[in-house]
């Protein structure tokens, strides 16, 4: 009996390894995984539900607008045309404006309106805008006219050249030529030069400026005097006074007076039929 106990083996169940399976799972580690499985499903629905919430809100953006631009979008009722005119009829231009309107407030095209007054040549420029109740409102910068141009032309207060049906009405203003370039210079010259026949008993109403820049003038009793490129007061200061002391008795006889000599000037007398006619 006491040789069978000896071959008994004895097993320390202390010194083996736990069962992974008998383990029971710590409540910390499960709290945390939760957490981060909720934390997964809600960074997953996030942006889903701000994308919804934007779609939404365009939706209804979208839908106010289009509301509003069914409210406005109403037949054109009024042209209003508003600014000083002096020249222009702004009831004729309101028709005319009127009469290429074929859209409503909307949908109006307002370059091409812009474009329909600018073809009038007394507007120097025009801001158009819409108003409500459904109107047109146009403001005008009428042409301001100082000067005409050659024959047909006129001249605005900035230089700019334009053509007007008829410039009958505005033989009063001066004549300027030139090339079309130097408007600008060709009105500076001639009121720096005006301001010599201040008191004189006659004045200058035409200048004209070569391509050259050789520059002559007219006055109001129809003498052309040529003046040259240089040295132009000088030698206007001269013609003045000889046209005081010498010339201005037999003026109706003059022609054209060339005063680029240094001593004197030259002068070009009519024919005898065109005397006669003038007397």
């Amino acid at each position: 009996m006491a040789a069978g106990l000896q071959k008994l083996r004895v097993f320390d169940q202390s010194a083996l390894p736990p069962l992974v399976a008998d383990a029971a799972p710590e409540k910390g580690s499960q709290d945390e995984s939760e957490k981060q499985s909720e934390k997964e499903t809600e960074g997953y629905w996030r942006p889903l539900l701000i994308l919804t919430a934007f779609l939404i809100f365009c939706s209804l953006m979208l839908s106010a607008y289009s509301q509003t631009v069914m409210w406005l979008d109403k037949p054109i009722a009024e042209v209003r045309i508003i600014g000083d005119t002096k020249y222009l009829n702004k009831r004729v231009l309101a028709e005319k404006l009127a009469a290429g309107i074929n859209a409503p407030l909307m949908n109006v095209d307002i370059a091409t309106l812009r474009e329909t007054i600018l073809d009038d040549p007394w507007v120097h420029g025009a801001k158009i805008k819409r108003d409500w109740p459904p109107a047109v409102e146009v403001t005008i910068d009428e042409q301001i006219p100082v000067a005409r141009w050659g024959g047909k032309g006129l001249l605005n207060h900035q230089g700019d050249i334009f053509w007007p049906e008829s410039t009958q009405g505005y033989l009063s203003l001066p004549v300027l030529n030139g090339p079309a370039t130097q408007t600008q210079q060709l009105m500076a010259q001639y009121h720096d030069l005006s301001r010599l026949f201040q008191g004189a008993d006659v004045k200058m109403t035409g200048l004209s400026m070569e391509a050259r820049g050789a520059w002559s003038l007219v006055l109001d009793n129809g003498i052309e005097v040529i003046v040259g490129r240089e040295q132009l007061r000088e030698r206007l200061q001269r013609f003045l006074h000889v046209y005081q002391k010498e010339l201005a008795p037999r003026a109706e006889q003059i022609e054209k007076v060339d005063i680029r000599y240094t001593n004197g000037v030259a002068v070009k007398w009519r024919k005898h039929e065109e005397q006669v006619k003038a007397g």
